[in-house]
């Protein structure tokens, strides 16, 4: 089967993830049905972006594996909706941004852009740039003091990815190692210096 025809296919699915219908036979049904109308001709016009055809047989069998990825990715925005709102309204130093250099092992254009994206749509974290000589991404974080719980829902989504997008590596391909952009986190506050006294006081701005 051509390519763009199951691209169009996807970009009906990822229609309804947008929209956020309601979780009706009808309500579904015909927001896919806009989302096929726009996906298939957009898919067709970019169409030189894919190969001529796809491997049925892969593709169905990586189908469990494209559920998994929507449930983990469902669940993570809920939770970090939770975070981020919790942040906010808590008292107290809540938030603490940061920049973490992220090295993938999927490698195809079209899994790490699901997987930017996916980091991007999900509350308090954001894609900012992809390192195509590293093969990384700089992912902005609003709390950057746990770094593995940043790249824990990562590494999960991009396991799945690695099978879905059928990548050269495999789910048992041990994980590159993340690294803190850059490595002294962020410069220091004046509450954390005594010594560095405030702009505006002391002796007359000087």
């Amino acid at each position: 089967m051509r390519r763009w025809l199951v691209a169009g296919v996807a970009f009906g699915v990822l229609w309804l993830f947008v929209r956020g219908v309601e979780l009706t036979v009808d309500a579904v049904a015909g927001e896919f049905l806009i989302g096929i109308a726009v996906g298939l001709p957009v898919a067709y016009l970019f169409r030189r972006l894919y190969s001529e055809g796809i491997d049925l047989g892969a593709a169905v069998q990586s189908i469990p594996y494209a559920v998994l990825y929507a449930i983990v990715f469902v669940r993570e925005i809920v939770v970090a909706n939770f975070d981020v709102a919790y942040r906010v309204l808590a008292p107290g130093d809540q938030i603490e941004p940061q920049v973490i250099f992220v090295p993938l092992r999927v490698e195809t254009d079209l899994g790490v852009t699901t997987i930017a994206n996916s980091i991007t749509i999900t509350p308090g974290t954001l894609t900012l740039d992809h390192d195509q000589e590293e093969n990384a991404l700089y992912v902005h974080v609003i709390d950057g003091r746990d770094v593995g719980a940043i790249v824990d829902p990562i590494r999960t989504w991009e396991d799945y990815a690695l099978v879905i997008f059928d990548e050269e590596r495999s789910p048992a391909d041990p994980a590159p190692a993340v690294s803190v952009h850059p490595e002294d986190r962020n410069p220091p506050r004046p509450a954390d210096h005594p010594e560095v006294p405030d702009e505006g006081g002391g002796d007359g701005g000087r």
